[in-house]
């Protein structure tokens, strides 16, 4: 047998040239290429592939959301694309994401593995996971949120003072230009800062500026050019330099901090008080010890963590940071807003989130700003758990899916003017009115768990800022609405001057 093969082998290498070695090769490869990126049958259609490159040359990773709509024009509501040896489904319109993440939300439930997110956060956590851990986590998670306060005046309180905070930080700049943008993030920060660790951070705290800088540059990394061709060659790019190392190394300082938080907190833990979130779960922890059917342990106490921090962070404070420039640009807007304010509230004391019902106009500015500034443009994708059929097409188990939000919050069929900023858009008769298609939070099994968090403080600090402050644009400078792409939608830097209206 071994002299058979040594045979053959020096057939081969005597009787074939290196030119035919490579012609052979290559054509297998584009043989195996093709195979492996056959379409199920009844799947969604696809645009023209390149061999082993797939659609990334015809995708716009500048602004991939907007990228979708010549998609949409040409093949539907929903159609496949191919990024290396990933293949994803893209849902288009309110109707077919809310079929898909509503009416058959069990089989849309699940979360795939993105090489990028997995190396990063593995499947711990409330995001990543799937399951029985995914559902045991989220619902500890959303009763301990509960516990500390959630839709409780307690919570409310906590939420006032951080605006007193940032309300005294913004006042010492005297009306003079400024940069919104860290101010609102550390003050929004430290509501679910002091849920998760029991304690707030000063706005002068250098680390914790240094931690929220960290988060801002790895949600605007991971969407770039490098770590998209990450995400489709793993294992050619982890060997190569690039915007998904930063990413990690970002993470990994993010992770760093965290363990230190833990760490601390076991030091001087006491199971019958706890004082926060970490607390909390190092109870958990021991109380399931050695049960083989727990998720409770120190990887996805970390992850879940790391999850509520960058969650409750992130998209209220770009939120209101999109508010504060709308205001600015529509001045007749922040004026409406403020006589509501003044009529309503006046101004000897701080909103409270009772106040809203008698607020529709201020309301309805909120959601629109939302709407509008479409934080999250993809949603956090999908994959799903089983055999199903959507729209006529079959999705075997294991396909992964991204629900467009950006097609729902601008549906020409839900929104009568999608493209302008446009509060009427939930108002009627000068009474608020909800729509159905506004989905900023996602829907569905999934749904973001901080919605009521996020509602709450949006609104709270939304109207406190305009009570105490005219926002206004700096001389001969109009701020652009482009946003910056990343895993959120953001403004780009900008200054305004806060002008205090008593």
């Amino acid at each position: 047998m071994e002299l058979q093969l040594s045979s053959a082998v020096t057939f081969f290498l005597q009787n074939v040239t290196v030119r035919s070695f490579l012609i052979f090769l290559a054509v297998f490869c584009l043989t195996a290429d093709y195979v492996k990126k056959r379409l199920p049958r009844n799947f969604p259609p696809r645009p023209f592939c390149l061999p082993l490159l797939g659609n990334i040359l015809q995708m716009d990773f500048s602004q991939p959301h907007a990228g979708m709509q010549k998609f949409i024009d040409r093949y539907g509501n929903i159609f496949c694309l191919q990024l290396g040896n990933i293949l994803f489904v893209v849902l288009n319109g309110f109707e077919l994401v809310k079929e898909a993440l509503v009416h058959q939300g069990e089989a849309f439930a699940g979360r795939p593995v993105i090489p990028l997110f997995y190396d990063s956060f593995k499947e711990f956590g409330l995001v990543q996971s799937n399951g029985h851990t995914w559902k045991q986590q989220r619902r500890f998670a959303l009763s301990t949120l509960r516990n500390f306060g959630l839709g409780k005046k307690s919570l409310e309180e906590r939420i006032q003072e951080e605006i007193r905070y940032l309300i005294d930080a913004i006042e010492e700049e005297k009306g003079q230009p400024f940069d919104p943008h860290y101010k609102i993030n550390i003050s929004v920060s430290n509501i679910i800062c002091s849920i998760t660790f029991g304690d707030r951070f000063e706005y002068h705290d250098s680390q914790f500026q240094e931690l929220l800088k960290l988060f801002d540059e790895s949600l605007r990394l991971e969407i770039s050019l490098a770590s998209q061709l990450y995400n489709a060659f793993p294992n050619i790019l982890r060997y190569l330099p690039g915007a998904h190392k930063k990413v990690f190394s970002n993470w990994k300082k993010v992770k760093c901090f965290l363990r230190k938080m833990i760490a601390k907190h076991r030091e001087d833990w006491n199971p019958s008080e706890p004082r926060d979130f970490i607390d909390s779960y190092l109870t958990e922890i021991e109380k399931f010890a050695g049960d083989a059917d727990s998720s409770f342990n120190e990887d996805n106490l970390l992850q879940s963590t790391l999850d509520l921090f960058v969650a409750g962070t992130e998209t209220t404070s770009t939120t209101l940071r999109w508010a504060l420039l709308y205001m600015v640009i529509k001045p007749e807007v922040q004026e409406q807003v403020q006589a509501e304010i003044d009529r309503v509230i006046g101004v000897s004391r701080q909103p409270l989130t009772a106040d809203r019902t008698d607020m529709p106009y201020t309301n309805a500015v909120i959601h629109e700003i939302q709407r509008i500034s479409n934080i999250i443009p993809l949603n956090v994708p999908r994959v799903t758990v089983c055999n199903t059929t959507l729209a006529g097409f079959d999705l075997p188990k294991g396909t992964f899916v991204f629900p467009n939000l950006t097609s729902v919050l601008f549906d020409k069929k839900e929104w009568e003017t999608p493209h302008e900023f446009n509060p009427q858009h939930f108002l009627e008769k000068d009474q608020f009115r909800k729509r159905d298609a506004f989905l900023p939070f996602s829907t569905g099994k999934r749904v973001c768990l901080g919605e009521q968090l996020a509602k709450t403080e949006l609104f709270l600090f939304f109207t406190a800022l305009l009570q105490k402050f005219k926002f206004q644009a700096l001389k001969n400078k109009k701020p652009s609405l482009q946003a910056r792409v990343g895993v959120t939608l953001s403004p780009l830097p900008y200054q305004i001057c806060a002008v205090p209206r008593y």
